[in-house]
């Protein structure tokens, strides 16, 4: 038995999302069971590199991640030949000068999203990327959730016949700072110089989600708000917030389904979870949460009929049923992580490549014009 070892570049990874989901519970997963196996028996072992700013920092994770080889020298490490793949999940505005370096270097890219600041960047990184000859990838773990995934399955046995509508719910209440309950967010997060704002960051979820399960995003109507202005950064120092927290988005996709989006960085959860889908067809509707799926098929469907003056005789929590877990679903950014370690060894198909991050990036800076312009947005075939 043979095993590829690939050295990863990893920068940005002293963040939450890249330590915990990508270094942690991903690569050094994967390392942990003995890496990712392949159909003739062979293995592929990654092989991190740890690439920042701060040196205690990353000196600290590496040796959280079993030892892990680090620097604060990106050029170092692009130059060592043993790396052979690039993974950016720094801040969106320091991202693509990054990885178009790692595009000249000659390194497979895999990449956080948004791809780019601007939907022209991202495709220019896509160009580059193909003209370079090397393989490329985007973060699209939301595909990989199990709820979504359950759902998947509901739409493609034809359970909910023709399919009307999505509606979704995202977000939690994301604290100021500004009293001794810590925010759960980075402040950046809030400042539109420094590449924040919500319709950015979920609109280019909500474009590969919509495309891959219900229909290609063919218009948009958005509106964006700074409901909080003022928020305290790490160092406790207050900060006006210039980045949009809340979006209210319609899309209308191929087919004529209606989705809507909340986006809210300003809401309380009262619902099953931070992310809710509910679809809607003609012969059932279902609800997906993060890891669970609900449904309720044409024949179990209650009848209510409106009457405001007396309580509801209809439990309607109760007449949802359960869809089982039938499968073992790993964590989604592991799962994503092997798919595309084997595109790059083997070349078996990855179809979440720059140009779908693009994609995404199109349909977040639509989202935004479609706000300034108070106007509903076209969105054309991506031209690269």
């Amino acid at each position: 038995m043979a095993t590829h070892t690939l050295g990863i570049i990893m920068n940005g990874v002293t963040g939450r999302m890249g330590t915990n989901q990508h270094l942690m519970r991903s690569l050094y997963a994967i390392q942990q069971q003995g890496g990712v196996r392949l159909d003739d028996g062979n293995a592929i072992l990654p092989d991190p590199v740890l690439v920042g700013r701060n040196a205690a920092k990353l000196e600290a994770l590496a040796a959280q991640a079993g030892g892990a080889r680090w620097t604060t020298d990106l050029d170092s490490a692009l130059a060592d030949s043993h790396n052979t793949i690039y993974f950016d999940a720094q801040l969106t505005r320091l991202r693509a000068p990054a990885v178009a370096k790692a595009i000249e270097a000659g390194k497979d890219i895999y990449c956080e999203k948004p791809s780019g600041a601007s939907t022209e960047e991202a495709c220019a990184l896509y160009r580059w990327a193909k003209a370079k000859g090397v393989r490329h990838g985007v973060v699209q773990d939301k595909l990989f959730l199990p709820g979504l995934i359950k759902l998947k399955l509901l739409i493609d046995s034809g359970f909910f016949g023709q399919i009307l509508s999505v509606r979704g719910e995202f977000g939690y209440w994301v604290f100021t700072g500004g009293d001794a309950i810590p925010p759960q967010r980075p402040s950046w997060n809030y400042k539109q110089e420094e590449g924040g704002g919500i319709i950015m960051d979920m609109l280019c979820h909500w474009r590969y989600v919509l495309d891959n399960l219900f229909g290609l995003v063919r218009s948009v109507s958005c509106l964006g708000a700074t409901h909080v202005p003022q928020r305290w950064d790490e160092q406790g120092r207050a900060y006006a917030c210039t980045a949009d927290d809340a979006a209210y988005a319609t899309f209308l996709l191929e087919g004529g389904i209606v989705a809507q989006f909340n986006s809210s960085w300003c809401v309380r959860v009262r619902r099953d979870d931070l992310l809710t889908l509910q679809v809607d067809g003609t012969h059932g509707s279902a609800v997906a949460g993060l890891r669970g799926c609900v449904l309720q098929p044409y024949a179990a469907t209650p009848r209510p009929v409106w009457n405001p003056d007396l309580d509801s005789p209809i439990d309607f929590r109760a007449d949802w049923m359960a869809v089982p877990t039938n499968q073992v679903i790993d964590n989604g950014f592991k799962a994503q992580w092997e798919l595309f370690l084997k595109h790059v060894v083997t070349g078996a198909p990855f179809p979440y490549d720059l140009r779908e991050g693009a994609k995404g990036v199109q349909l977040a800076e639509l989202g935004l014009r479609s706000w300034r312009e108070r106007a509903w947005m076209d969105v054309p075939d991506l031209q690269v």
